[in-house]
């Protein structure tokens, strides 16, 4: 603590400091010399292409990858063609783009993914610089080739490639370029000598910085800040310009005393700071320029890489990796010499409390006075959080615990949040998993692309012990931890699927979020069919198996998790898949094996492949259905020949099933039709088609009295059904004298009533009358109330002493009713209530 202001230098009104972040495990020999090297920000891998010292060399180029603490994360010779440019995707992929515009894309442990070419235009030119960049589309690659024009593609994701407009006047590669994001649209800025120009889609524009000082002749480098909002551009006089990214704006301009161009410049700028700085690198010198005239050098004594991050700059070299950035203004306040800041004074009473000293005190009593504890814990919450060093972290946080103390309505969340913070971020600075996140950054990329980039690292335990302590929601932590290490699990092809399928299905149990069919598709993409039919015997989900056994042709499993499901749409899609997919006969057989498909499959037919649905009964020997077809057809068949051999094919099923009733019925059905051809090609009667009742009930009504009583011989018609036919035929055709021949022709099987009832229908009392004496005793009632004789229906009922038929009786009076009458029918059903 006594010393933590030793690396701070002074720039304008703001200090400067570089922390060692690592001493770098990698074993180079010649450090980065003669090297393409590429770091991902945020903390991410670092890829070096190690080039042969001696052009005559055979000796394949080395591509290597490590975290930012120099652990190895994958080797391997490069066998492709030559490399311009490495670079890393948003998602940690590395791109490494070749001379004729091949982009070959790596994931972190060195496992081509894919590639894509830059369009024939960069191939017939070749690439003399590129640049892969990042934008709110995702990650973009530009190209300057031979030809001297500019290829662009905004999002590698989405390949679309533009040729920007031509720079007048620029032969070969141009003085210094780089690629700028504004108003979400993608330019390049160029310089050729003294002039500088914005490439767009449409348009080529020239463009002077203000300000920029006359003895330039030409911009040697330029440098676009982490946001996109600001510009440098160094000069060949040694000048350091510094303004806005749309050069309306000038901030500073510095004379760096140096004229030699810099091999690497980049912007060090904190998000909120109001200090503009720029770190620029010549082989042994690193200078920071400001707003002031006065500069901070460094020394170096190695080939370095600077990577411009969020908040500074990460200076990688061969033996270290370094942080270079503005010190925190929550810091400067605290750690100054001789300040009085709150934070400062906190600090202060915090260390003479533990030393017990009464200073603490004076200390507590003067910050009080002020009225600033509450800012004074915040300032000491805040600078732990820009700290590294875990010690200093716990200083602040003492410090803000101890001035928390004096407060009664200080709110916990902020300290209890940077705690949970510096814990996650100290575990991963860690030198085992070298992520040097700063907190500012952290926020930024925020928890959940942390555990992604974890879990892309394959750092399964701390990412799923991050989730835990975080309090993650489970779908979002730890289930989604666990599902990317099944699927990373199931590639392991030195393991037997048995010790796989049972190590998943213990580490995930039942957690919740979790789709066994995902690890399963994986192990299936993997080409192995068979543990992916084992981890799908986890998923309780059917609807998520069955796709996959399809896509696997494990269709007779697939159409048994169907049918377990219950879901008869899962079964129907997996009989229509069979069906596309298996010969005629194979698939009849299949169904065979599976009741329950068949079954929903012949209602699927009966609807809609008639066709399909007979070669089922044929397959199955199924006369029963095979009669009812035939049957079922010939009801939808106009012409007759056809229908009588649709229903004599019915009747040797039928025959076949051994159903003589069924065959009978429809030997009767083509009897009847052969009968109603032949009244048809005699009479003229339109009889085709009807049933036995209406074909009766049409001979009957067109006075066809023989030929309906030879229909009703021939096919045994039940006396009953006849007489209730031909009594309604003839009343309907008011034929009256025909009907009181019938009735006197012998006996009514359906008795006398009927004939009065459908008189009185036809509106014809005369007639009913007729009928009454001969209706029987227990239906004189009904008869005398339908001719609305209600004398006559009571004397029926007083004769009968029915109680019922007299109350009917009784219902059916008026108060115009015959007194007498009513006398009589009440001391009858009095009468015969007492019996």
């Amino acid at each position: 603590m006594a010393f933590i202001t030793a690396n701070w230098n002074p720039l304008g009104e703001a200090f400067y400091r570089k922390i060692e972040l690592y001493e770098m495990g990698w074993s180079l020999r010649d450090g980065l010399k003669e090297c393409l090297v590429a770091a991902a920000p945020y903390g991410g891998p670092i890829a070096l292409l190690r080039q042969s010292q001696r052009p005559s060399s055979s000796a394949r180029p080395q591509l290597e990858i490590y975290s930012s603490s120099g652990t190895n994360m994958a080797s391997f010779p490069w066998k492709s063609g030559p490399v311009r440019q490495l670079g890393w995707t948003v998602c940690d992929d590395l791109l490494c783009i070749q001379e004729d515009g091949t982009v070959l894309i790596y994931d972190l442990f060195g496992a081509f993914k894919r590639h894509f070419s830059m369009g024939n235009e960069v191939v017939q030119n070749q690439v003399l610089e590129a640049k892969v960049f990042h934008s709110p589309y995702g990650t973009g690659v530009a190209i300057v080739t031979g030809a001297s024009r500019v290829t662009l593609a905004t999002n590698i994701d989405d390949l679309k490639l533009r040729r920007l407009p031509d720079v007048p006047g620029l032969q070969g590669a141009p003085s210094c370029w780089a690629v700028l994001t504004q108003d979400r649209q993608t330019k390049v800025l160029l310089a050729n000598g003294t002039d500088l120009y914005i490439l767009d889609n449409t348009s080529c524009t020239p463009v002077t910085p203000p300000g920029l000082s006359p003895q330039a002749c030409s911009i040697v480098n330029m440098a676009v800040s982490f946001s996109y909002k600001y510009l440098a551009l160094f000069t060949d006089s040694g000048h350091l310009w510094m303004g806005s990214a749309n050069l309306k704006d000038k901030l500073s301009e510095v004379d760096t005393k140096v004229r030699t161009p810099p091999k690497q410049m980049v912007w060090c700028r904190r998000p909120k700071s109001q200090q503009p700085s720029v770190v620029i690198m010549w082989d042994r010198l690193l200078l920071v320029a400001g707003e002031c005239t006065d500069t901070i050098q460094y020394t170096l004594d190695e080939d370095c890489v600077c990577v411009a991050e969020l908040d500074g700059v990460r200076i990688v070299g061969g033996s270290r990796h370094e942080l270079l950035q503005e010190v925190p203004s929550a810091c400067q306040d605290i750690f100054k010499i001789a300040s009085m800041a709150p934070g400062a004074l906190l600090l202060e009473a915090h260390k003479e409390y533990e030393k017990s000293s009464q200073k603490a005190d004076e200390y507590l009593r003067e910050i009080k006075e002020q009225s600033v504890l509450g800012e004074a814990v915040r300032q000491c919450v805040e600078a732990a959080g820009y700290e590294h060093e875990p010690e200093t972290q716990k200083t602040l946080l003492r410090a803000a615990s101890f001035g928390k103390c004096f407060l009664s309505n200080y709110p916990p969340e902020p300290f209890v949040s940077m705690c949970r913070d510096l814990k996650v971020l100290n575990s991963v600075r860690d030198y085992t998993v070298g992520i040097p996140l700063t907190h500012t950054q952290y926020k930024q990329m925020t928890v959940q692309v942390l555990i992604d980039r974890l879990v892309y690292r394959k750092l399964y335990p701390l990412a799923i012990e991050i989730c835990r302590y975080l309090k993650t929601p489970e779908y979002q932590g730890v289930s989604r931890v666990l599902k990317h290490w099944a699927c990373c699990k199931v590639q392991q092809k030195e393991e037997p699927d048995e010790s796989i399928a049972h190590a998943v299905s213990m580490k995930l149990g039942e957690a919740a979020g979790i789709s066994y069919s995902e690890i399963a598709a994986r192990a299936y993409e993997c080409g192995r069919t068979e543990l992916a039919i084992k981890l799908l015997e986890f998923e309780p989900r059917s609807g998520e198996q069955v796709p996959l056994l399809l896509k696997m042709k494990r269709s007779q499993l697939a159409l048994s998790k169907a049918i377990e499901s219950g879901d008869t749409d899962l079964v129907y899609t997996v009989v229509t898949y069979l069906k596309n997919e298996m010969n005629r006969g194979d698939f009849f057989m299949t169904l065979r094996n599976q009741p329950v498909a068949l079954s929903l499959y012949r209602q699927f037919c009966k609807h809609q492949e008639q066709d399909t649905l007979k070669d089922l009964f044929n397959q199955d020997d199924d006369h029963q259905e095979l009669g009812n077809f035939y049957v079922k057809a010939s009801y939808k068949e106009k012409r007759l020949e056809a229908r009588l051999s649709l229903l004599q094919s019915a009747v040797d099923e039928y025959n076949k099933a051994k159903n003589e009733f069924a065959a009978k019925a429809t030997e009767e059905e083509m009897k009847l039709l052969r009968f109603q051809r032949r009244l048809d090609e005699e009479k003229g009667e339109a009889l085709l088609g009807l049933s036995l009742q209406e074909t009766l009930h049409a001979l009957l009504t067109s006075n066809f009295h023989k030929q309906a009583e030879q229909l009703y011989r021939d096919f045994r018609v039940p006396d009953k059904r006849y007489w209730w036919l031909k009594l309604t035929a003839l009343a309907e055709k008011d034929d009256w004298e025909e009907m009181e021949k019938f009735a006197k022709s012998k006996k009514s099987p359906i008795g006398y009533l009927p004939f009065v009832e459908v008189c009185v229908k036809q509106h014809n009392k005369y007639e009913a009358k007729k009928y009454v004496s001969k209706v029987a005793p227990e239906q004189k009632v009904k008869a005398h109330l339908a001719i609305g004789d209600l004398e006559g229906a009571a004397e029926a009922a007083i004769e009968r002493r029915s109680e019922g038929e007299i109350s009917t009786v009784l219902s059916r009076c008026s108060p115009t009713t015959d007194r007498a009458l009513l006398e009589r029918l009440n001391r009858a059903r009095s009468t015969a209530a007492k019996k």
